[in-house]
């Protein structure tokens, strides 16, 4: 299918059905026994209350961090779980971060570029990635972000010459509310920078970025402030 043929319905058809798989899958992610899956994770580490793990994959690996933030409410830590925060903890040298367009009031498209200084997993990269938000019914937020087929995001947005087009395959969090007025953080990325990066040393690099979970712009100070 020629992808500039694709119409604005049949693009918002194709990304509600890919985006609410992947807030499926997140929450598969977040509670595999209450989500009926199997628990086939793998705890690799604990380190400062984050447990990371990994999910074996034909291809790249997926990997989870899991995080009880105390005294926040999902609603505090959700205003910064977004794909272009998210990007700016990966890489510091993001250069772009553009809104293409909304699909819906919580489902949107977004550009994500980096630059010639940054680290070797995102050099010159771009990804062109849908973000859909979600309260369940029980609280639960789910903010769900994936690449879109090459073909579809090359008729939304050309790929330039200078940089590599990578594949998010899977990504995004998902914010449980606690009994003690907190919230476990659940974040999950599968990430293909594409190029000529070997597999290990991509894995290598999925392991860090998980950990953006940690990171000291999602402390209770900085999100309560």
């Amino acid at each position: 299918m020629n992808c500039r043929s694709v119409s604005e319905d049949s693009l918002r058809r194709y990304v509600s059905y890919a985006s609410e798989s992947c807030v499926q899958e997140l929450l598969a992610a977040s509670d595999p026994i209450r989500s009926g899956s199997d628990d086939n994770w793998k705890t690799l580490s604990v380190e400062n209350d984050v447990e990371i793990s990994r999910r074996s994959s034909k291809s790249l690996h997926i990997f989870r961090s899991k995080w009880l933030l105390r005294s926040v409410s999902p609603y505090q830590f959700i205003t910064v779980a977004t794909a272009i925060h998210a990007a700016k903890q990966w890489d510091s040298d993001l250069v772009e971060a553009t809104y293409i367009k909304d699909l819906t009031e919580n489902l949107s498209i977004i550009r994500l570029r980096f630059g010639e200084s940054s680290k070797p997993l995102f050099k010159n990269r771009e990804f062109i990635v849908y973000e859909r938000r979600e309260t369940l019914e029980d609280g639960t937020l789910v903010v769900a972000v994936a690449s879109l087929p090459k073909e579809i995001a090359a008729g939304l947005q050309p790929k330039r010459n200078d940089s590599i087009r990578g594949l998010l395959l899977q990504s995004g969090w998902v914010v449980e509310k606690t009994e003690d007025e907190s919230c476990m953080v659940t974040y999950v990325i599968q990430l293909d920078p594409a190029g000529w990066l070997p597999k290990w040393f991509v894995n290598r690099l999925n392991t860090k970025l998980v950990m953006i979970i940690a990171n000291q712009s999602f402390s209770s100070n900085r999100i309560i402030g």
